[in-house]
């Protein structure tokens, strides 16, 4: 059994930037117009460091941003199932173009790109994890979370972020409804009582037996729908892996 603390959360989609548009979201999920335009703002940076960004890598920032403050050193895992499909499929089109590869697009196309850049434009110093797993990577992602408090950080932040991937994609990527980021403040969970600006969970993993019901969304999705609603429980289900989450009152 894991505990883990919600201390704060925030999260970005087109069209859901602020708590009060996420609450109505938790109310009545849907999925949201993504035409692959939309960006966050990131005014906390100067332009020429925004425009550098990749829009998922904006993402992230945007909702990661304001749980760290001021010169606070937190670890930070960044989680993704694909990653950044935009960049990866334009250098594969300079490929099939006989074109040359740009190093700096190379470089930044890498699954640990993002975390390297919170580091670098956050002034951050201490740990950071990049994560790549499958429908439940935001359950790995936790669990990492997890792994570093008991390793002795007072908190941690975990980020997942999904962009809606390129068309040539659809065969293949279909858990993406529109692209976002849900950013969590994570704190060691309390022996009773709740959190007093979040939530305390529990989470175990059983073995999954027989065909289980896809979760109609993304996990971390779904998890901070749950969050907001103050759910009791939540059943995630990914091939033989059942996590089950209790929200402690």
């Amino acid at each position: 059994m894991t505990a883990l603390r919600i201390d704060a959360w925030r999260a970005w989609a087109p069209g859901l930037d602020t708590p009060d548009a996420w609450h109505d979201w938790a109310m009545a999920p849907r999925v949201v117009p993504d035409d692959g335009q939309v960006q966050p703002a990131c005014a906390f940076l100067p332009p020429m460091q925004r425009r550098r960004l990749s829009r998922l890598a904006r993402m992230t920032l945007e909702a990661a941003w304001p749980l760290c403050g001021g010169d606070e050193q937190l670890p930070f895992v960044f989680a993704s199932r694909h990653g950044e499909t935009t960049r990866t499929f334009a250098l594969l089109g300079d490929i099939a173009d006989g074109q040359p590869l740009s190093p700096t697009q190379f470089g930044l196309s890498v699954h640990n790109a993002i975390a390297g850049q919170w580091s670098i434009l956050r002034g951050q110093r201490g740990e950071s994890t990049a994560i790549a797993g499958e429908a439940d990577t935001f359950e790995h992602a936790m669990l990492e979370g997890a792994l570093l408090l008991d390793a002795g950080a007072p908190a941690v932040l975990v980020v997942v972020a999904e962009e809606q991937p390129p068309a040539a994609y659809a065969p293949w990527i279909d858990d993406v409804p529109f692209s976002y980021a849900v950013a969590l403040r994570l704190g060691r969970g309390t022996a009773a009582g709740t959190a007093a600006n979040g939530a305390n969970w529990q989470l175990r993993n059983a073995r999954a037996e027989g065909d289980r019901t896809r979760c109609a969304w993304p996990h971390a999705l779904d998890f901070l729908r749950a969050t907001i609603n103050r759910e009791p429980s939540l059943e995630h289900a990914w091939k033989t892996r059942r996590w089950i989450w209790q929200q402690r009152a």
